[in-house]
């Protein structure tokens, strides 16, 4: 038996409208978590966790594509639960069923993050585990965060960030982004990595709360 965390980087190809809604637009959203799902037959089901304003996410989802059904419950003023009911099948749900084979099991919860990957926790045989990663379709990217008999969690809270949120981290140490006094602004930073200010700046909020959450608790 073996635990695995993985993070998939996929195409935008692989990720249904929703996905890309909950992950790359909705800015105003710290944190997305899929805590329990239901992919047994179109319409499928998802129980999320997210941590932002909910608020505006709920507008959205009005007239989102692909969602059938929707319901947020509040968990105090920046987290809410979100029960989603999604039509239709995507390149992600093959995706997804690579990881349900044989023994295998998704140890919740799922970590969304914000350029569209996820990492999460997966328990099986040696055997089945190895052909789900050898079985991610070509384009997809597979990161073997940690592997052992133990416990896998992101304790360390540098595994909580999406692979695009550690490079622009890395990358604002590099210029001097976080020396003190600080050497570089978010402009030289957003150079390193080869994006957009703004854009550079969201990753840098996003990876921020999430290696203090991990430290502090919520």
């Amino acid at each position: 038996m073996k635990r695995v965390r993985i993070t998939l980087s996929p195409p935008n190809a692989y990720l249904p409208p929703v996905y890309r809604l909950l992950t790359q637009q909705a800015t105003y959203l710290s944190e997305v978590y899929i805590v329990n799902w239901n992919v047994t037959e179109p319409p499928v089901g998802f129980l999320l966790l997210v941590r932002g304003a909910y608020e505006r996410l709920g507008d959205e989802l009005e007239t989102a594509e692909n969602v059938r059904d929707f319901e947020l419950f509040p968990n105090g003023d920046e987290e809410a639960y979100c029960f989603l009911a999604a039509d239709g099948i995507t390149a992600g749900r093959a995706l997804f069923e690579n990881f349900t084979r044989e023994d295998i099991l998704t140890v919740p919860p799922i970590e969304c993050h914000d350029d569209g990957s996820s990492t999460f926790t997966l328990v099986g045989t040696d055997a089945a585990i190895q052909a789900a990663v050898e079985g991610v379709p070509e384009g997809v990217t597979v990161t073997i965060d940690a592997v052992g008999t133990g416990r896998v969690a992101a304790d360390d809270p540098g595994r909580s960030l999406s692979p695009r949120q550690r490079e622009t981290v890395q990358a604002a140490l590099r210029v001097g982004y976080y020396d003190v006094p600080r050497e570089a602004t978010t402009a030289a930073v957003a150079d390193e990595v080869g994006c957009a200010t703004a854009t550079a700046s969201e990753h840098l909020r996003r990876a921020e709360r999430r290696v203090l959450s991990s430290l502090f608790g919520e």
